[in-house]
């Protein structure tokens, strides 16, 4: 599904894109009507997928060997609501998102150091990285809940 790095960011960019639709729908149903299911629904949808590209950047990031200002931007996207698909078309045209996910070691010294070995050992088992990173953004995300909304609540 996933066999490559751009189809993964593409695919967390558009989700990221569209949890802002729920959770601007939710916020617009909360002041015409005060029903405020909407926004608990579509605020709790975009805040796991939101933990989830982050991930997801970082990951790529990482993979690609994006320096700090393409990876800040790539972050910084999920802040601006659909900001996601410019930053994800530009990472494309720029050649960011270009390439196999580096299961094997190369002759480039980067490749020895210790967190590319770590990166290299659990893409070659996607099943135990997509659990751990499930299960971190899960630890954050309930964190999150536990500490509340942005702004308090009511």
């Amino acid at each position: 599904m996933f066999r490559n790095p751009h189809h993964l960011f593409r695919a967390l960019a558009i989700a990221e894109a569209i949890s802002w639709t729920l959770l601007i729908a939710g916020l617009i149903a909360r002041a015409l009507t005060g029903w405020s299911f909407g926004v608990t629904a579509g605020g709790g949808i975009h805040g796991f997928i939101f933990l989830s590209y982050g991930a997801t950047v970082i990951l790529v990031a990482l993979n690609n060997r994006w320096r700090v200002g393409a990876t800040l931007v790539a972050l910084v996207s999920a802040i601006i609501p659909y900001a996601t698909i410019p930053a994800e078309l530009w990472l494309q045209r720029t050649g960011r998102l270009a390439g196999a996910w580096r299961l094997d070691p190369t002759d480039d010294p980067r490749d020895a150091t210790w967190y590319d070995r770590t990166m290299r050992w659990f893409l070659r088992r996607p099943w135990v990285l997509a659990g751990l990173i499930a299960l971190a953004v899960v630890a954050l995300f309930v964190a999150l809940l536990i500490i509340g909304p942005p702004g308090g609540r009511d």
